[in-house]
Formats: C-alpha cells, structure tokens, sequence
C-alpha cells in the first residue's frame, strides 16, 4: 500500500496483491489518511502461496488489463 502512495506523488503506481489483503490495504490506506488510493488497488483471487504455475499466469492474466486501466484511471 505505501507503494501505491506514489500515485499521490504523480508516480503513476498501483497496488497489486491478493484479494485476502483487500481489507488490511484499506485499513492502512484510511490509517495514511487516503482511504481512496485502495479503491485503485488490483486483487487477484487468494490464495497465491500455493498456487501453481499455470495457476498464477492465469491469475495474471486475469489481471492485467485491470493494471493499466487502474494506472490511467486517476484519482
């Protein structure tokens, strides 16, 4: 999520991560006091730790044309 801070910066930055970390990135995104910057994150489906493989490409590309969509989307 603080990654996802540069955006602010205008650093074009989106979050990625596992949809389990959908709420703790909203809880820290409104604890840095920009609750929206989680809005503009990109989750994929959870669990990713054992995913295999071809599991995680097609989580990937699942997921990316949300990337540059989140990217040009503004604030």
């Amino acid at each position: 999520m603080r990654d996802a801070i540069d955006a602010i910066r205008g650093i074009p930055a989106v979050m990625a991560a596992s949809s389990g970390f959908r709420r703790p990135a909203r809880m820290q995104a409104e604890a840095l006091g920009m609750p929206g910057i989680a809005d503009g994150s990109v989750f994929v489906p959870h669990p990713i730790q054992d995913a295999t493989d071809d599991e995680m490409r097609a989580k990937a590309r699942d997921a990316i044309d949300a990337i540059p969509a989140a990217l040009t989307a503004g604030p």
